[in-house]
This record gives C-alpha cells, structure tokens and sequence, in this order.
C-alpha cells in the first residue's frame, strides 16, 4: 500500500496526544474514532474472562492486561494491549476427533473455535491463507460457517477436504474390499527400511490404483478418503501406521536414519494389513461425529473453496468477502519441504522438489517480515468491513525474537486496525504475573494471536 493511501487511514482516527520516541522521533499515539459494538463486546470479553472448568482451583484466574506500543508505516504510535489468561485449553472441551491428523506445527482446534464463537454468526465466511491439515475451516464448518482454505503445499487439500464428506463406514469398507492389493507388488524406491514387503505390495497396489483413478477424473469421494487416511498413515511410532516403528507422523525421518533406528531398536519391518488400518484409523476419526454434524459438513463443502496458492496471491477470492481468517503462518525457521515430505509426496505422486522450490522460508526476521507483508495486503482486500484477522505466532530463538510485536505493525500497514494480542497461556494464575508471564519466559505453553479489524 502506498503512503498516500496509509495516510487516509487516519482519517478514521483521532489524535490523542504526542510522544517522543527514544531515538528522537516525534510520533503520535492515535486511537479509532468510533470503536464497532462488537469489538467493545470482544474486549470486555477479555477484560472479564473467566474459563469454566479451569485447571486451576485453588487461584482464581483473571485476566492481566499489559499496555503494548508499535508504530505503523508512517512512524505514528499505535497503543493497545496485550491480554494474558487461560482462554481456552485442550482439556476444557474434548476437540471432536475428526481434527486428529498429524501434521508439522497446526495448533488446536480451540484455537480457531474461540474466535469464530466470538466474532462471526452461522453463515459468515473463514478463511485460512496457510491451511495446514485443515484445522481451522473444519472447526468453522461443525460451527456451520462458509470456509475457504488455501495452501501453497497440495497435501493440505489432500488431507482437509475429504473430512468435510465423511463416508458411512459400510461403504468405506465395501469400497475397500473391492480395491484389489497384490503383496508383491514393489515400490519404484527402496522403502524397506519402513515397510514390511507384503505391507509394501499393497501400499504400492493402493498407490496406483488411487494415482490412476485421479488421472481419468474417476476418484470418488471415498476415494479421497481413503487416500488422506493412508497418507495419514504412512509412518508413525505404533502399531496402527503402515511402518515399523519411527518418528512420530509430523517429523520426517529419511532412509537413511530409519535404518539407523532399526540397528538401535533391533526392529524389522512387520506385516501390517493396509485396509484393516484405513478402517480402524476411520473409525476413530468419525466416532464421536453426529448425524447432524456430519450433515452440517456435507452442505458446508457445497459452497466450499480450496486453492492452492501462494497466500499472497489469492485473486479467486473475491473482495471484501471473508468475516474472518484465523491462521499460523510458517514461522521464522528453515523447513526442507522435499525431506519432510518425501513420502507422503512419493504415495500422492507429487513432485516434492518442485512443489519446495515454491514455498518461501525466510530465514531472516526482516526477509520473513516482508513475505507476511504482502500476505497482509492480500488479506485486506479479501476482509470485509469490519472482518477480522487472528494471526496467531510464537518466539523463535528461545524468545529472543517476539513474533507478533513483528506481526503487530504488519496489519497496521495494510490497512488494519489492532484491536490487541491475545495471549493464552496453560499455566497462567494472578500469581504467575510475579514471576514472569507478561515476559513469556520458557516454559510457558502459550499461543499469541494477533488481532486485527478491518
């Protein structure tokens, strides 16, 4: 955005007093004219929140409010507030199971729930730029919201969609039994560190008989199903995934180290039946999904959208459209996409090195600044008046770099007001601000989301 267009964004402000920075800079503090009801609503929910069934009996749990400074584009000051409490947490409501799908880094499903309860009705639109396993649209969908998901990796798709059409498990199973796997069928690579050879056989046998329906147009539904729990599948640390054991599924362990792992463990592959797996692996996915919510899905991925872009270039989505996007980009770190997904990209036929070469890691603060920069550009248009965007981060380098005081001006720039950074953290009480909670020392499990209206 320009600097002529950032300057009319004052137009929505008022001057409320100057300030000297350290460095000798003039600034000034600006506050919203006219503050929307529902984001009054919103901070006084905050301010006054109180979780039910807290962990924490014996300290009553309120929330503590720390002041918080950050400058916009055009050197001005912007004050607002950093919220520390426990709002939500993996025990105060079981997460339904559909949402159990390994995947590197997603956050919970209360997460996105707290923010879509809060900020949106039935029927609004949620969007998230960077999809992961698909936690935030599948969250909004059982809450009978218009989703929209994008990630530039195709295995989000893969692994998201299919769990909006869940299949009856008697079709599952007839569908399975009609899928013909040859035990001595081998893989065109050598994964027999993983894989016992009658397990290797019928995955290679599922594999292209999945990659052959999928290049005539044929693949079905269920197919689709089958195919996202088998990738789910592929290689885990017990005995209901394909492999022997290794790693957990969200850490990517190559040939080489799995042989390794074997020599330690004094392991050998064992036989595992691939569609008993599928099966047993289904089950556990849909059993605590209702009827209802099962439908609710069904009629929400009528009207769903899925891309597979970069998150800031996403010109399908239409202006002004989406209520609110809760999501968690890649953090400041560097991520080999080919050795972290090389299997789950050898069994869905995707060109790992390729599909890496398109993903933008920043190894730097400044050069992973600018990507999110022009992801917030991109989110202003697709937001409508008065959307929202929770864009939740963490530290890196062991706290030496805050994430959402970088992610703070960010919004500022496109466009957006803060409202405030909420900070949930699972062991906060009125006595953990004595020790430290507002530095976030380590050790603290928290989430930090930053929050933005437009």
């Amino acid at each position: 955005m320009k600097n002529t267009e950032q300057k009319n964004i004052h137009d929505n402000f008022e001057l409320e007093k100057n300030y000297d920075f350290s460095d000798g800079i003039r600034g000034r503090f600006y506050k919203p004219k006219k503050i929307p009801t529902s984001t009054k609503m919103f901070t006084n929910t905050l301010e006054k929140f109180k979780l039910n069934n807290s962990l924490f009996t014996e300290d009553e749990k309120t929330t503590a409010i720390e002041s918080f400074e950050t400058k916009n584009r055009t050197n001005d000051s912007i004050k607002t507030c950093k919220y520390y409490n426990e709002f939500w947490t993996a025990k105060q409501r079981a997460a339904n199971n559909i949402h159990e799908v390994s995947y590197r880094g997603c956050f919970k499903p209360q997460l996105p729930n707290f923010f879509i309860k809060n900020l949106t009705s039935q029927g609004d639109v949620i969007y998230d730029p960077f999809l992961g396993r698909g936690t935030t649209i599948l969250e909004a969908g059982l809450m009978n919201r218009q989703i929209i998901g994008n990630d530039i990796n195709p295995l989000s798709v893969i692994l998201s969609e299919p769990r909006l059409l869940i299949p009856d498990i008697r079709d599952l199973s007839t569908e399975l039994d009609n899928i013909h796997l040859d035990k001595n069928k081998k893989a065109d690579i050598d994964i027999s560190m993983f894989y016992h050879k009658d397990t290797e056989g019928e995955l290679v046998s599922l594999r292209e008989y999945i990659l052959n329906k999928e290049k005539t147009g044929q693949l079905t539904n269920i197919d689709k199903w089958i195919r996202m729990v088998a990738t789910n599948r592929l290689t885990g640390h017990s005995k209901g995934f394909f492999s022997v054991w290794t790693m957990p599924p969200n850490q990517a362990v190559l040939p080489n180290r799995q042989i390794k792992i074997n020599q330690k463990m004094k392991q050998q592959p064992e036989y595992r039946n691939v569609k008993e797996l599928i099966k047993r692996k289904t089950i556990s996915l849909i059993k605590n999904i209702s009827p209802q919510q099962k439908q609710t899905l069904k009629n929400i991925h009528k009207t769903a959208f899925f891309l597979n872009q970069d998150a800031s270039d996403t010109k399908k989505i239409k202006n002004n459209s989406v209520s609110l996007t809760v999501t968690s980009p890649p953090f400041l770190d560097v991520v080999q996409y080919e050795t972290d997904n090389w299997l789950r990209g050898w069994f869905n036929g995707l060109d790992t090195k390729k599909i890496g070469k398109k993903i933008t890691m920043a190894k730097t603060i400044d050069k992973w600044t600018a990507v999110m920069q022009n992801v917030f550009d991109e989110l202003y248009r697709i937001t409508k008046k008065q959307g929202y965007v929770a864009f939740e981060v963490g530290d890196v380098k062991q706290g030496k770099i805050k994430l959402d005081e970088y992610v703070a001006p960010l919004g500022l720039n496109s466009g957006f007001d803060l409202i405030g950074i909420i900070i949930n953290t699972q062991n906060f009480t009125k006595t953990s601000n004595l020790w430290g909670v507002k530095n976030n020392k380590k050790g603290i499990n928290s989430n930090k989301i930053v929050l933005f209206q437009k």
